[in-house]
């Protein structure tokens, strides 16, 4: 049985309150009975637990910078509760969050943002940001630095973050390739919606679901990729001129955001129900759109898990003096039709 502070306590014939002060390190106690307590705790085999150590812990604040393309996307307010709700958990340790968003994919922006959670004091950083060269370079000088990042909602390749909190994408995109095998078998002339080519989750659904059509020996041909960059007005307008430049297009594949937009092109040709239209995540105007019966089905990914996720590695991280190095955390794979987006 694990020895408590009331058990040193009678041994050492002090009060609780002393023990504790003398195990967290606290000030208040007499040099000589300090150790007598330390002796008296050794004796007894006493193990610090979690809790304590977080306590002692809580005179090290510590802020987490948390930045995000989540400007004029509204997938990301989901992540920003999941960092909401982690630094609430946390706030009685010492624990604050930073938030920092950016529109769009352009390096410079992205790496000016994070240069400025640096510069204001935090020590750790949770990103999801452009897997380019450039970027993967700088956020490997910050980690040599002793700065620990944890990318979030989507992953880095080949770079020394400390973990990756987010979905698996190619399950995602291999999902909605089974889903649509189920439903069609004609020849699919496919226009693929992307938010932006250098993003490694994207590119990642994207791989899936091709992989998953040959697989399934589904026919088709690709026959336009554009990129929304996460804005409804360039995705409707870019969406328009596909269709109608193409009106074999059968089935359009919404790998991330510019959902409004590029719906809205598909109703005002007056396509609904003549494609099948396929996409992610479960926004408000995704879900009405699906309810509608605009698209198919939507494949959610629990983004506020993501974000609280993407805080605890870190907190962990902190607690153990940086020797606990923690596992990539991979948020479920849901699929949402009409009937259960309730």
């Amino acid at each position: 049985m694990a020895v408590t502070i009331r058990q040193i306590a009678v041994v050492a014939g002090v009060s609780r309150g002393t023990v504790d002060r003398v195990l967290h390190n606290r000030p208040g106690v007499k040099p000589e009975i300090a150790e007598h307590v330390r002796k008296i705790s050794q004796d007894l085999g006493y193990e610090p637990n979690r809790a304590g150590k977080i306590l002692a812990a809580r005179k090290q604040p510590l802020k987490i910078g948390c930045f995000l393309p989540g400007v004029g996307n509204p997938f990301f307010s989901d992540v920003m509760k999941g960092f909401r709700r982690a630094e609430a958990e946390f706030s009685d340790f010492g624990i604050t969050i930073e938030l920092s968003e950016v529109k769009g994919y352009d390096v410079r922006v992205h790496i000016k943002a994070i240069k400025e959670l640096v510069a204001s004091g935090c020590q750790a950083l949770c990103v999801s940001t452009i897997d380019t060269p450039e970027m993967r370079e700088y956020l490997d000088g910050l980690i040599q630095s002793g700065i620990p990042v944890v990318a979030v909602n989507t992953d880095l390749s080949k770079t020394k973050r400390l973990c990756y909190v987010g979905c698996d994408y190619v399950e995602a995109g291999r999902t909605a390739a089974g889903l649509l095998s189920l439903m069609t078998t004609e020849q699919l002339n496919l226009l693929i919606i992307t938010g932006s080519l250098k993003m490694k989750g994207h590119n990642e659904r994207i791989r899936g679901f091709s992989r998953t059509l040959r697989e399934k020996k589904v026919p088709y041909k690709l026959v336009e990729v554009f990129e929304s960059l996460d804005n409804d007005d360039h995705a409707y307008q870019k969406t328009l001129e596909a269709l109608q430049a193409h009106p074999e297009i059968n089935c359009v594949y919404i790998v991330a955001a510019g959902v409004a937009g590029i719906c809205r092109a598909i109703q005002e040709l007056g396509l609904e129900r003549k494609l099948h239209v396929l996409s992610h995540d479960q926004i408000e105007v995704t879900c009405q759109l699906v309810r509608e019966g605009v698209i198919d089905f939507t494949i959610g990914q629990e983004p506020e898990e993501q974000g609280y996720r993407s805080i605890q590695p870190l907190f962990n991280y902190f607690m153990s003096d940086r020797r606990s190095v923690p596992d990539d955390y991979i948020t479920n794979t849901v699929i949402k039709i009409k009937e259960n987006l309730s």
